[in-house]
């Protein structure tokens, strides 16, 4: 049977799936990895059978997938910023509103890095690194940063290590440690960090959220307590003792309490305060400094 042929089975199958809300780019993607062709291959392998190999990954993907588990899942890896990241059951799945913190990550460390002294590694600070997807990218795109990533769950970090395996040069200035939130940290760089950025637990105990996301990602990632701004509050906490001044504190936040949160920040001695917007223009991300 030909890739094709499996391409129009994959839609038909998906678009039957009330658990699916695009069959067409879903199939195409798990026709994608499982004869391994790239975007530009796509066309040309439609034509091509599939080996028995082949086609039996690509039944298994296509029942996951018509079954609801998310497609990051099915596929194994997806896009993030600069990088293909490792996803699965363990971890969250990387989404483009942390791109955006990532983002920010990355411009508060550019900035601190042409401040500081010439030779001087910028500190950077991941808390709840999950996949890696933060300290990674800000690792790959800003050589002079030194990422120290944390997690609390081991499953979570089995997975930045194999997504750290894949970032090249950029590894040797990346450590992981697992334990909870700073107290993962080498006592050594308390007061000397330059950025502190996390994309914390933020939902409450009461709140809903999607099946596809409730019933899948990993809770421990999801759930905060019953206010939804625990995590947070540990997070900021923290930053004002493990900050050098100056220093920066990044933080994805739900969009709902985003401007409490960031007063939050400013009780705690936090001062530049803003809150800036994800790509669907809610309040997402908010950003800080030490005094």
């Amino acid at each position: 049977m030909t890739w094709g042929a499996l391409l129009a089975e994959a839609q038909q199958r998906l678009a039957a799936s009330a658990a699916v809300e695009t069959p067409e780019v879903d199939a195409r993607r798990i026709v994608e990895t499982a004869s391994g062709a790239s975007p530009a291959e796509f066309a040309r392998a439609l034509g091509e059978p599939a080996t028995t190999l082949a086609a039996a990954r690509f039944h298994s993907m296509l029942e996951r997938r018509s079954t609801g588990e998310p497609l990051q899942y099915v596929v194994g890896s997806w896009g993030f910023r600069t990088l293909d990241l490792m996803v699965d059951h363990r971890v969250l799945i990387p989404r483009p509103e942390t791109e955006v913190v990532a983002g920010w990550a990355v411009d508060e460390t550019a900035r601190l890095a042409t401040e500081a002294s010439r030779g001087r590694e910028t500190v950077v600070v991941d808390l709840g690194t999950g996949s890696g997807a933060i300290g990674l990218s800000v690792a790959v795109e800003c050589p002079q940063a030194r990422v120290f990533a944390t997690d609390v769950s081991s499953d979570a970090l089995a997975v930045a290590r194999a997504n750290l395996a894949g970032v090249g040069r950029a590894a040797t200035r990346v450590s992981l440690h697992e334990g909870d939130w700073y107290g993962a940290l080498p006592a050594a760089l308390r007061g000397a960090v330059d950025v502190v950025v996390s994309n914390p637990p933020y939902i409450g105990t009461g709140e809903e959220l999607p099946p596809v996301v409730a019933d899948w990602e990993p809770p421990v990632a999801l759930w905060s307590g019953p206010a939804g701004h625990e995590a947070v509050e540990q997070v900021i906490g923290g930053a004002s003792q493990w900050l050098r001044p100056g220093g920066s504190l990044v933080m994805e936040v739900a969009s709902h309490r985003a401007h409490a949160t960031a007063h939050m920040a400013e009780e705690a001695g936090f001062t530049g305060l803003r809150v800036e917007q994800d790509l669907a223009g809610l309040d997402r991300v908010v950003i800080g400094h030490r005094s």
